[in-house]
């Protein structure tokens, strides 16, 4: 392919990928950590730390990095499995409930733009694409 057909390329999901978080910064933690709380307010059954590492595709000690983050904010508690003393799940705590509340509409105000925007088909399309290549580039070189 023409390398300026890749370098335009390039330069476009950059800039989606910063207006994108441009849009979240004021928040009183991390992107990922807020990304983090809100699957584990919004999940309906328990939530372990295994489950967030194979949710967000991310490795299990940037997910301990997390626990350990929102934990100290107390923004989550570790419950202790009652059936395995080494594992646990992790609860949100009332200031993380409201966090997620008072900021989940504004969260996914871009992609509620983009879907008013495109229309349903285009935006349909486009997260079809995005989870393909997501597919591809977790599957990395194979």
């Amino acid at each position: 392919m023409d390398n300026n057909i890749l370098i335009r390329s390039a330069e476009a999901v950059s800039m989606f990928c910063r207006l994108n978080i441009n849009t979240k910064k004021n928040l009183p933690i991390r992107s990922s950590e807020m990304g983090m709380l809100i699957f584990i307010v919004k999940t309906e059954h328990p939530v372990s730390p295994v489950m967030v590492a194979e949710f967000f595709k991310v490795s299990k000690p940037m997910v301990a990095s997390m626990i350990s983050n929102l934990s100290k904010e107390d923004y989550i508690i570790k419950v202790p499995s009652s059936e395995d003393k080494r594992s646990f799940t992790l609860s949100p705590t009332e200031k993380a409930v409201s966090l997620v509340e008072t900021t989940y509409c504004e969260y996914l105000k871009t992609m509620q733009l983009l879907a008013d925007k495109l229309g349903h088909e285009k935006f349909t399309c486009l997260i079809g694409l995005l989870e393909q290549a997501n597919d591809i580039l977790i599957g990395g070189n194979d």
